[in-house]
């Protein structure tokens, strides 16, 4: 049984920084990817970035292209979204996910296994 847990949400002034933190337990492979992905009130579930567990290669929402850096720390199972320069558009509940074999990376329909979110408020 796969379990992540967010945290690091918060209010922030527009033009300021938060960095997420997510962990995961019970995800035994070395493989697929990990990603961030935010919801609006009354908006889709987008996705912002992504972080393929192997090699590293990461994936990045036009959106927050220059702005978000995704990381990951393989030894704890846990992935990282930098997150600077936030303006209102981000404002949302975060979310991560994870899943094994990850066709599409930003994408949430491609994704398995779901964290409960953490919210970003940007005033």
């Amino acid at each position: 049984h796969v379990q992540l847990v967010e945290s690091g949400g918060g209010s922030v002034q527009a033009g300021g920084s938060l960095r997420l933190s997510c962990s995961a337990s019970g995800y035994t492979y070395n493989t697929g990817c990990m990603a961030w992905f935010r919801q609006a009130p009354g908006k889709e579930r987008e996705g912002t970035a992504s972080i393929f567990i192997r090699t590293g290669s990461t994936y990045y929402d036009d959106s927050v292209k220059g702005r978000f850096t995704i990381s990951q720390d393989k030894a704890k199972v846990t992935v990282y979204l930098q997150m600077n320069s936030l303006n209102v558009e981000d404002a949302g509940m975060y979310y991560c996910a994870v899943d094994r074999y990850c066709p599409a990376p930003l994408a949430p329909h491609g994704f398995e296994n779901w964290g409960q979110g953490t919210q970003v408020t940007v005033s």
